[in-house]
């Protein structure tokens, strides 16, 4: 029988939820911070730097702002749709009565934060167009909030807000696939 190696301070610290939440809103605060000041030049170079993928003859060469939303993003939506998908089929989404408040929660916010953003703009032809923007909420953030609470949130309230933000997230990339796209092209 082996025990396991005593951690230290930092390592626990490090590994612990609210280290997520902390390194997440950090992250953001910052690069709000570079964008948004005399930084701006260096945040949009790092955000443009190129970074390549190479196996052999096979290359990928991006900016690194595509990596992440392309690659990164697709992996994360790939896995929280794992998630979801596992609570509709055995968990906590597993029948009819338990969805309903996810959805209705959802259409609310999409819907009210369209109708605002319409309200505010309603006089400017050319910010109306971006009505769509405010209708995803950010998944990332509402799990980094979550996880800084670890323990202390019921289960059913995390897989709730998740799959929240799951559904708005899917109705947002609908909605930006039929009226900013040209359409949506199934097979």
């Amino acid at each position: 029988m082996t025990l396991p190696l005593p951690k230290n301070k930092f390592e626990e610290i490090l590994h612990s939820p609210l280290a997520t939440g902390i390194a997440l809103f950090v992250a953001s605060a910052l690069a709000m911070i570079m964008a948004n000041t005399g930084l701006a030049e260096t945040y949009l170079a790092i955000q443009n730097m190129p970074v390549v993928l190479g196996i052999g003859t096979f290359v990928i060469d991006h900016e690194l702002y595509l990596w992440v939303n392309e690659a990164l993003m697709a992996l994360f939506f790939l896995l929280v749709g794992m998630e979801i998908k596992q609570e509709f089929i055995t968990g906590h989404l597993s029948c009819r009565q338990q969805r309903v408040l996810p959805l209705f929660a959802m259409l609310g916010g999409l819907v009210v934060p369209i109708l605002f953003y319409v309200a505010v703009n309603y006089n400017s032809p050319e910010t109306l167009n971006g009505w769509a923007i405010p209708a995803a909420t950010d998944i990332a953030f509402a799990l980094g909030v979550m996880a800084m609470f670890g323990k202390r949130v019921p289960v059913g309230l995390k897989v709730c807000l998740v799959a929240i933000a799951v559904m708005d997230d899917l109705a947002a990339i609908v909605i930006i696939a039929l009226f900013y796209g040209s359409g949506l092209k199934m097979g």
